[in-house]
């Protein structure tokens, strides 16, 4: 009998370890929890891939990047080879700038479940610095074709941001033509997420940065533009690529001081943050001027 039930817990823990996550609905849930909620949640089930999930999706959240990636690699030391958590360390080797070893992961991730929509955001960011933007307009595309039913909210939006910004750089980047094509696009993506999600920094931000390097004659606005980056850092004072555009408004408004306070302000939260040593350098690939 003790043979049995031995068997039994090993089937169930093993059943309960090979058990495809609900990412979708852990995402959604994850962005309405507090730290002290998720870990509490973990400890109280310690054998849960589910909740182990969840807290390291609030400490992306809260850019606690170690944390996040100790969650995640507990995960895949414990309950096996998880897309989930696999993108999840990605995720953190992207915003570590590790990008050769989170773009393999992404791959693996993607190959295995091509419907793992993290996983094309991630890769989208990361195809966005290094400027093969249509990659990364194929890679978003391919998020928002799944339809906000499929995708988690945040996500979701993400693509729509992404979307929207890499147009934009497209547009600035090409001829006249371009310009019409691509740019006429970019302000209706940006508020299509601004719609889903008003209150999200990176929502204030990428609206914030159109306005300020839209010509005025497309719709930029200084004034818009302070309002919205400045809203963006209330919301999430650790947003480094924020004080990025916000150190533009500064240098465009002839304020020096403001622009290295803010410019400086990114270097020291992310000192890799690829927008602000291209602002800083003068090299401009991702947009210096209006």
């Amino acid at each position: 009998m003790k043979k049995i039930i031995v068997l039994i817990l090993f089937i169930f823990f093993c059943f309960r370890s090979a058990y495809a996550l609900d990412w979708k609905k852990l995402h959604d849930e994850a962005d309405k929890l507090t730290l002290p909620e998720a870990a509490a949640s973990s400890e109280k089930d310690p054998g849960s891939a589910d909740r182990l999930y969840s807290l390291g999706l609030v400490c992306l959240n809260l850019h606690r990047d170690k944390e996040a990636k100790e969650a995640f690699e507990k995960i895949l030391l414990e309950s096996g080879d998880r897309v989930e958590a696999k993108w999840g360390v990605a995720e953190v080797l992207r915003r570590q700038h590790d990008i050769e070893k989170s773009e393999r992961l992404l791959n693996e991730v993607i190959q295995k479940d091509g419907n793992f929509s993290p996983a094309y955001i991630t890769l989208a960011y990361i195809k966005y610095t290094q400027l093969k933007l249509n990659d990364a307009v194929r890679l978003v595309s391919k998020v928002i074709g799944q339809g906000a039913e499929n995708v988690d909210l945040s996500n979701y939006v993400r693509a729509h941001l992404i979307y929207g910004g890499t147009k934009g750089l497209i547009a600035h980047r090409g001829g006249p033509f371009s310009k019409l094509v691509n740019g006429i696009v970019v302000l209706g993506y940006l508020k299509k997420a601004e719609s889903l999600q008003p209150d999200s920094a990176g929502v204030l931000l990428g609206v914030g940065s159109f306005y300020l390097l839209a010509p005025t004659i497309a719709g930029g606005s200084l004034e818009k533009a302070e309002d919205y980056l400045e809203r963006s850092v209330s919301m999430d004072p650790l947003l480094a690529d924020t004080y990025v555009r916000l150190a533009q408004l500064y240098k465009f408004k002839g304020s020096d001081r403001e622009y290295e306070i803010n410019i400086n302000k990114a270097l020291e939260i992310d000192p890799g943050n690829e927008l602000a040593l291209d602002i800083k350098s003068g090299e401009c690939r991702f947009v210096c001027t209006r």
